[in-house]
């Protein structure tokens, strides 16, 4: 499922915009783009290959370059450039748009926001925020875990056991991102960040118990808001006839929007520590990402031991 665009509304709170255009309606308007634009050349009246849908950023160069026209030159590039289905105008440092600038956004009903972060700075924390809001996003039943850095998702059929191992690994010191549901998104190739809906954040549902807020119980350091996901553990019941990895030589994969993430499927019956289990899965994973596999080490040892007992019966 893809986004459908961003509420300027939304990124004026998740960066802490000022808004110079109060009147203008900021839920509504969408910002459907990670790209942005300082319209350098657009002030100037050059409008060919112009994206319109990209966030326009207003630096140093083009304030004091509009500061430096005349009255009557500056309402005539402003309101050129106004013309355009822009979604909104950003003036960093610090800058304020003038009354001519007000006056013609707010006629043409284009917000006009303000920060006092640099240029460049705001820039790539802008471009950041929009590849996060408009990545392309999918919920999943599961339990989404910090465990020793490591984001560990829990998934498996309804009642076989996701929440408990999840509270078992808070108690441990490990941090919860969600519970139940898991929304994710795909920030680029490599990552899928896994949050919680506003609605269920911080809460677990235990069979039995009911609802509980791991945040008040445990503490604000047992919780976490997001969290990328480097490994999935899928709970299933013991089967005897199954047959189960025992070694992990060869490394299986499940696929999120595209992106693969290693995947163990753990089987589930009486006397197994699920939460040990998991966090020693997590801390397996992050060894081989430091470059030591024990599956190969244990193969690499076995092999020389044969050639070793070979070289010996000749």
């Amino acid at each position: 499922m893809a986004t459908n665009g961003v509420s300027i509304a939304k990124i004026i709170d998740l960066l802490d915009l000022k808004n110079f255009t109060d009147e203008i309606e900021v839920k509504k308007r969408k910002i459907t783009t990670t790209d942005v634009n300082r319209p350098a050349l657009q002030l100037t009246g050059y409008f060919e290959h112009f994206q319109q849908s990209r966030v326009q950023i207003i630096g140093n160069v083009e304030y004091t370059f509009l500061q430096k026209l005349s009255d009557e030159e500056r309402r005539t590039h402003i309101t050129e450039f106004l013309k355009f289905d822009i979604p909104c105008i950003i003036f960093c440092r610090d800058l304020e748009p003038d009354e001519i600038f007000l006056q013609a956004a707010t006629e043409s009903g284009i917000p006009l926001l303000g920060t006092g972060r640099s240029t460049s700075e705001f820039m790539a924390e802008l471009i950041y925020t929009l590849g996060e809001q408009l990545a392309p996003c999918i919920t999943i039943h599961g339990v989404l875990v910090d465990v020793y850095g490591e984001g560990l998702l829990i998934t498996g059929d309804s009642g076989i056991g996701k929440s408990e191992a999840a509270l078992e690994l808070i108690r441990r010191g490990h941090r919860l991102v969600t519970d139940d549901v898991v929304e994710i998104r795909k920030i680029n190739e490599h990552t899928l960040m896994g949050t919680s809906p506003d609605i269920t954040r911080h809460f677990i549902e235990l069979r039995g118990i009911g609802i509980i807020d791991v945040k008040t119980l445990y503490g604000v350091e047992c919780v976490k808001e997001k969290q990328q996901i480097d490994l999935v553990i899928k709970l299933e019941d013991w089967k005897k006839e199954a047959e189960y990895d025992r070694l992990g030589l060869e490394e299986e994969y499940i696929e999120y929007l595209g992106n693969k993430v290693v995947c163990h499927s753990l089987p589930i019956r009486p006397g197994r520590n699920l939460a040990v289990i998991c966090e020693t899965a997590a801390v397996n994973h992050r060894q081989k990402k430091m470059g030591y596999n024990a599956a190969q080490e244990l193969y690499r040892r076995v092999q020389e031991n044969l050639t070793k007992k070979r070289d010996e019966d000749d």
